[in-house]
């Protein structure tokens, strides 16, 4: 290494020799006494030769190399990753985030309602890009538009640490879900992502698609709250048919419906991994819930299904009770708010009541108008399932089979 500058004291001190006959200076500063020879006093000792003075030089150069490189790492790599973020604001003309600036060393990073811009979005990627502590990163409700969702996604590509993303409200589009769904094929440690109200319709369903059918190594996502309708549903139910990674699923406020539910359904009876879906909010209509009830006989695995407010009528219900008396472990039904009347609720306790294998422990029937005879059924069931919680509304005294009296 070069030998660096010395202050005019040193040079002088350099040139003149040591300050003190008969002591030699280190590099730190430290006075070191020479070893005393019989007969002669400390205060007479002299260099031996020029050569022993050159070595000394060279001596006191390389401890001076090595003083100039020690720093604490860890007090520059934070300075570095701040400065970084700070240079990459001024670059793109935006304000800093100061709670990023205090947090960004957070496991848990939350930056949601900070109206993020597209710009802003890349500045804060492009220093997240080699960032080790966080892991989890919530942008929900910015505007990051297609653009930001794009940094976003380029710098998950690079960033291995990150395992739960949450991008929901931010108008990725069609451009947004593009690059996140290319991510989806190359990140190997994303394990959870949300991108719930972005308005994502049946174009952005096609690349999420790919996505869904490539990537084994997510295991939670939430498409709720978008614009998927019938063409999305065939699209991803094929996907979901293919996935082996997704433990957890929410498609619910979409607008699934026909042969659209129809293949998320069948989806679902392929599935061998999937363990909590949620389909609430669609048009599933009885078509779908004949779909999802052969999807219950052979699914072995799925332990969780919401299909409230669907358009499920008598039939649908009827249909779909045929796969809860063959299946052995979904835990929990959710059918609120569908008009399958108070016959399709006895329908659904009777194939309860026909399954003693069946794991059911909550079946949700709220909003839905029922009578006395299905309170009745409901303590025959328990006595068949005695761990099964049933929700519903209180029993309708609206008719009576009592003539009226007229005085």
């Amino acid at each position: 290494m070069p030998k660096p500058t010395l202050s005019p004291v040193l040079e002088l001190e350099a040139e003149a020799g040591p300050r003190f006959p008969g002591f030699s200076r280190s590099a730190n500063e430290e006075l070191i006494l020479p070893e005393e020879s019989d007969g002669c006093e400390a205060g007479n000792v002299e260099s031996d030769s020029e050569e022993e003075e050159e070595e000394e030089e060279e001596e006191e150069e390389e401890e001076w190399d090595t003083d100039l490189e020690i720093e604490d790492p860890k007090k520059s790599y934070d300075l570095a990753g701040r400065a970084k973020y700070l240079n990459t604001c001024q670059t793109f003309q935006v304000v800093p985030v100061s709670y990023f600036v205090r947090h960004m060393k957070d496991a848990e990073l939350t930056l949601k309602h900070h109206g993020l811009n597209p710009k802003a979005a890349k500045a804060l990627a492009l220093s997240l890009t080699n960032n080790t502590s966080v892991v989890k990163l919530n942008l929900s409700d910015n505007w990051l538009d297609g653009d930001g969702g794009t940094a976003v996604a380029e710098m998950l590509k690079e960033n291995y640490y990150i395992t739960d993303v949450d991008l929901s409200e931010n108008k990725l589009g069609e451009k947004g879900t593009k690059a996140l769904s290319a991510m989806l094929r190359a990140n190997a440690t994303l394990l959870t992502l949300t991108l719930s109200g972005n308005q994502l319709d049946d174009c952005a369903a096609k690349y999420l698609a790919d996505a869904v059918a490539a990537n084994n190594k997510v295991e939670a996502l939430d498409l709720s709250h978008n614009m998927f309708g019938e063409a999305a549903g065939n699209v991803l139910g094929a996907a979901i048919a293919e996935n082996v990674g997704l433990k957890e699923l929410n498609l619910s406020w979409n607008s699934i419906r026909g042969q659209g539910a129809v293949a998320v359904a069948r989806g679902l009876g392929a599935n061998i991994f999937l363990r909590v879906v949620d389909l609430a909010y669609n048009g599933f209509g009885n078509n779908g819930a004949a779909a999802l009830g052969e999807a219950l006989k052979v699914n072995n695995v799925l332990e969780a299904l919401h299909v409230s407010n669907n358009r499920i009528s008598l039939e649908g219900a009827l249909s779909l009770a045929l796969g809860l008396k063959e299946n052995k472990t979904l835990k929990s039904l959710s059918m609120a708010r569908n008009p399958i009347q108070n016959e399709g609720c006895i329908g659904i306790l009777k194939a309860l009541r026909a399954n003693p294998g069946t794991a059911l422990e909550l079946l949700d029937l709220s909003e839905i108008v029922v009578k006395e005879n299905f309170t009745e059924l409901c303590d025959a069931v328990l006595g068949v399932v005695p761990g099964l919680r049933v929700k519903h509304d209180k029993t309708s005294h609206l008719f009576t089979t009592q003539p009226l009296k007229v005085s």
